[in-house]
């Protein structure tokens, strides 16, 4: 991180005698196709579409493949090798889906019509023009260059072609991109032990709720067969949006997969139709499209979306912290999409799921699994907060840079 700060430093000084260019000073927008003239019409090349950049990830390599004349004739995007791609339409833009095209076949690439092409003239880089596309300040102000129909806006050309950026000296645009890349390198790298605990906590579950592999902790005699009804309460409290004085509602997507805790949250007054009412400590629980793992507990009082279903825990029988960690296990999860019913939105009746029968650990014996859960959750956390301190130094250096 020193070294990082060190590097800032040093870039800013030499900033004042960088030039000021717009992006089409330096980059070709959506390259013709005339150049593939003369190439035979069979030789393979890579395929993509807009749904399938990344977020913000640097690379962009297509595995889907095509022939030439399968493409040429349409009115397919043309990119090849190193040329960066951006996401034009909404929400994928707003999203920062965009990537260098790399690992092309044949050096080759077409996709949908959705991202344009940018194409280094050769006084930038391709890594300089990713990190300044992929940055709060050229997504945010390109957010008010959107047009058409919500939902589906489209960032217009202009906006591109007139953006204004900082143009180092060739070799400079080198450097700075390998700091950026640094800080990407240790934001994946925190994503894959990310990655790995929730892994290691799956087959925890696993082992415990599927396979009765119980260790020395624990015997068969430590566990018992007991009915979902007997653990968990269905709570069926529901509320007007518009005549509560309940500040929060939480939908199915502000739940994320296998995270219980809730990270995004909306407003009673966004939203209509009869909701749910939750307390502190309720779990609630995505009763609709189940395979989706959604189950979060609650930190506040507020709404929640009528498609999840609001359990409170049986304290006399099951721990309140332990409650959640068993839904987490795909031992729940698998039954509950097993029960659900309906094909488009297949959903979970509380009568189906209340007399489901699992086999548990005794009331007496849930403290010791839920102080590693909780260790689990813990340094994920902690993780979590590395990835967003390592994200906020890229944006903030970004942001000095384009000033």
């Amino acid at each position: 991180m020193n070294n990082t700060v060190s590097a800032n430093m040093d870039m800013m000084k030499r900033k004042s005698s960088w030039q000021t260019v717009r992006i089409s000073d330096v980059c070709e927008i959506d390259p013709s196709k005339r150049e593939l003239n003369g190439i035979d019409k069979r030789t393979e090349i890579s395929f993509g579409t807009m749904a399938d950049l990344p977020e913000h990830k640097r690379y962009f390599s297509p595995i889907e493949t095509k022939k030439i004349s399968e493409v040429t004739r349409s009115g397919y995007s043309y990119f090849r090798e190193n040329d960066v791609l951006l996401a034009k339409m909404t929400p994928c833009f707003e999203n920062g889906k965009s990537g260098i095209a790399l690992n092309l076949k044949n050096g080759i690439g077409f996709g949908s019509t959705e991202f344009y092409v940018l194409r280094s003239n050769g006084k930038v880089v391709a890594d300089w023009i990713y990190f300044i596309i992929s940055s709060d300040k050229f997504l945010e102000e390109g957010k008010h260059s959107l047009i058409g129909t919500t939902g589906r806006r489209r960032l217009i050309k202009r906006y591109i072609e007139s953006f204004e950026i900082p143009l180092p000296p060739l070799s400079e645009q080198v450097q700075i991109a390998s700091l950026f890349q640094s800080i990407e390198t240790a934001i994946e790298q925190a994503e894959q032990q990310g990655k790995n605990l929730l892994n290691l906590k799956n087959q925890l579950l696993r082992k415990l709720f599927e396979e009765k592999q119980y260790g020395n902790l624990f015997s068969a005699k430590d566990f018992e067969k007991i009915k979902f009804e007997q653990i968990a309460f269905n709570i069926s409290e529901r509320v007007e949006p518009k005549e509560t004085n309940l500040k929060i509602y939480v939908g199915l997507e502000h739940l994320d997969a296998d995270n219980l805790k809730i990270e995004r949250t909306g407003s009673p007054n966004d939203v209509i139709g009869i909701k749910l009412k939750i307390y502190k400590d309720d779990i609630i629980f995505g009763k609709r499209r189940a395979y989706q793992h959604k189950i979060a507990v609650s930190h506040f009082n507020g709404i929640a979306s009528a498609h999840s279903m609001i359990l409170r825990a049986n304290e006399k029988l099951v721990e309140k912290d332990f409650l959640p960690y068993f839904m987490q296990s795909n031992a729940f999860m698998s039954r509950a999409v097993q029960i659900s019913e309906g094909s488009l939105s297949p959903t979970i009746k509380w009568k189906i799921l209340a007399a489901q029968e699992f086999v548990l650990p005794k009331k007496e014996k849930q403290d010791q699994l839920i102080d590693v859960f909780k260790k689990f959750d813990n340094t994920r956390e902690e993780i979590k907060s590395q990835i967003q301190t390592l994200k906020t130094l890229k944006q903030k250096l970004l942001n000095e840079i384009l000033g």
